[in-house]
């Protein structure tokens, strides 16, 4: 007895619609990534050429073992500490100017948008400058801040503080605003409706809806910021950054691999934090 095994058919109907924009996307995908590995002159063959690979070796090799001396724990104690305190100091001034700029700009206390829907013409005018200068504040990096505060007011951790505060309260003030609008605004909207002032109707009808958000952010943009105040050190504002640059120039690499554990360590203590107090507030 002969048995036959026939397989079915694909229908037309059982297709992936959605196979050959996938694969279109995907071929326009490499053909604009292509360019961009020819002018960065990126060649993965150099990663694995015996001689680099030799050159590399030697040069970890330098970092072992770590400096754990008690005169350099001592300086790399005060340098963490300042590292910490540049972030969070960066990012106090920073929420002294984004929080204003967001109530200023955000369409959440629009009384026109929260009535019919559509913020007037005069609103949005209104609005416009507070929403350009969010731009100009977040468009330069915090390394260039950095830079020029480096010179106006010297080396140390005060020209971190400024830099952070400058560049984050223009990230911190346009996603506050968009989170104010993401909320429902129908509480705010009845506390208009009865008199309330837009200040109390923000307070009463909007911060309790975006509080947990507006945390959550918060303490990512202050994780944020701790990673770069070390950055910043390399221009001279002081904290980690500055000890890993003198540990390098000097060649001592014992130093640089005990500060970046210490940094490590750093890092995932504010992130252990942030979960706490994320925890915390659901």
């Amino acid at each position: 007895m002969h048995l036959s095994i026939t397989r079915p058919r694909m229908s037309a109907s059982s297709r992936d619609p959605a196979a050959l924009p996938r694969l279109l996307l995907s071929v326009l995908a490499l053909l604009l990534l292509w360019p961009g590995l020819v002018l960065t002159e990126f060649n993965p063959a150099t990663l694995v050429d015996p001689r680099n690979i030799d050159i590399f070796s030697r040069f970890l090799a330098g970092f072992w073992p770590p400096d754990l001396s008690s005169s350099f724990l001592a300086l790399l104690g005060k340098a963490t500490l300042e590292t910490l305190a540049m972030a969070t100091a960066g990012l106090a001034l920073a929420l002294l100017l984004a929080v204003p700029l967001s109530l200023i700009s955000t369409q959440a206390l629009s009384i026109s948008a929260l009535s019919r829907g559509q913020p007037s013409r005069l609103g949005q005018l209104l609005r416009y400058p507070a929403r350009l200068l969010l731009i100009v504040l977040r468009s330069i990096p915090e390394i260039v801040w950095a830079l020029l505060f480096v010179r106006a007011v010297g080396l140390g951790p005060t020209a971190g503080v400024l830099a952070i505060a400058i560049t984050y309260s223009g990230m911190l003030g346009k996603v506050y605003a968009e989170i104010y609008e993401s909320v429902d605004r129908q509480p705010a909207l009845a506390l208009l409706q009865a008199g309330s002032s837009r200040l109390a109707a923000f307070f009463y009808g909007i911060l309790p809806a975006a509080a947990q958000e507006l945390t959550s952010y918060t303490l990512y943009r202050w994780e944020c910021a701790i990673r770069a105040s070390v950055i910043m050190g390399f221009v001279g504002a002081g904290g980690l950054g500055q000890m890993i640059d003198l540990s390098i120039r000097m060649f001592a690499g014992g130093e640089v691999v005990t500060i970046l554990l210490t940094f490590l360590m750093l890092v995932l203590a504010a992130d252990q934090l942030s979960n706490l107090l994320r925890r915390r507030l659901a």
